[in-house]
């Protein structure tokens, strides 16, 4: 269901202790006169999709980013990965995230990610730093300062706690998901994406595809288990051991883009995050709302071109 043809290769990588279904980009143009470059010759991107979705929303980043090794990854419990019980933790993200860098024979890695995959990005970057070379967010800004502003404004506050506090409670928020062919997934893209991308072909074909695969048996509940302990562990000591691990600054090049019309993770805390990460380039992208790597996918891949290639040179 999620192994959809393009040009790519669906791979099963077994890492702390799972396995995972990873998509790796296939070389626009293998008959070129020049001879391609071995995929372990050039450095890792990996992309780690949000809430509610799979590795296909980094479909434009696969075909489009083509001077690296790209793979796009489904998060533990979600699309074609395993779906263990537990182990939806930022703890665990972190170790998902850096025993799938070693899996796949690198020794480190450019981190991409949404939402909730921007998450992994973090906690990976801060708790196994020798293994991020650099990371680029989309609508992700530091945990400790979303928490913040959404503690502390009144109008990120009601952008996320809504939602947050009503998938705390048992077994609804898993009917919720699925029920009617998963439409409230649909509903939830609509209202955070753009007009323009809603009213797209690619916007049909991707909640085609997203109604799917949240259907897919146990992948409602862990999205869903990432959302609780989010909310759950700021009331227990390991949440905050957790965030207090987080509270330091940023030791590796960072590039934070957010669409300037996202309604769900608001300018504040981006802002917030310039504290965590103050040399970092933070991007508007024009017209974009929640989803800026899928409604703006060339402005988007031109500025993750533009990051790749300066962290390189650097290096």
């Amino acid at each position: 269901m999620t192994r959809i043809d393009g040009p790519w290769r669906h791979l099963d990588v077994h890492a702390n202790g799972i396995r995972f279904h990873v998509v790796e980009a296939i070389p626009a143009d293998p008959d070129a006169a020049e001879p391609a470059i071995p995929a372990m010759a050039r450095p890792l991107v990996m992309l780690l999709h949000g809430f509610g979705s799979f590795w296909w929303s980094w479909r434009h980043q696969l075909r489009g980013l083509t001077s690296a090794r790209v793979v796009a990854v489904d998060l533990r419990g979600y699309g074609g990965s395993d779906k263990p019980p537990r182990g939806y933790d930022g703890w665990t993200l972190a170790g998902d995230t850096a025993g799938l860098i070693r899996a796949l024979g690198h020794s480190s890695a450019t981190l991409v990610g949404h939402a909730d995959g921007g998450l992994a990005c973090w906690t990976t970057a801060l708790l196994h730093s020798r293994l991020v070379r650099s990371i680029a967010l989309i609508s992700s800004p530091h945990p400790a300062a979303l928490r913040r502003s959404t503690l502390t404004r009144r109008d990120q506050g009601r952008a996320l706690l809504p939602t947050l506090l009503r998938y705390q409670v048992p077994l609804w928020p898993e009917r919720l998901l699925t029920r009617d062919d998963a439409a409230e997934i649909e509903r939830l893209v609509r209202i955070r994406g753009s007009a323009k991308w809603v009213a797209s072909e690619d916007f049909s074909q991707t909640i085609d595809y997203l109604r799917q695969a949240i259907r897919i048996p146990a992948a409602a509940h862990s999205a869903l288990e990432y959302q609780r302990w989010a909310v759950r562990s700021q009331l227990r000591g390991e949440g905050r051991r957790f965030m207090k691990s987080m509270r330091r600054q940023l030791g590796v090049p960072l590039l934070h883009l957010r669409g300037d019309a996202d309604p769900y993770v608001l300018a504040d805390p981006v802002e917030r995050t310039h504290r965590y990460a103050p040399h970092g380039r933070y991007v508007s992208v024009a017209g974009a709302g929640h989803f800026s790597h899928e409604e703006a996918p060339e402005e988007v891949n031109r500025q993750l071109a533009r990051f790749l290639d300066q962290v390189h040179r650097l290096s």
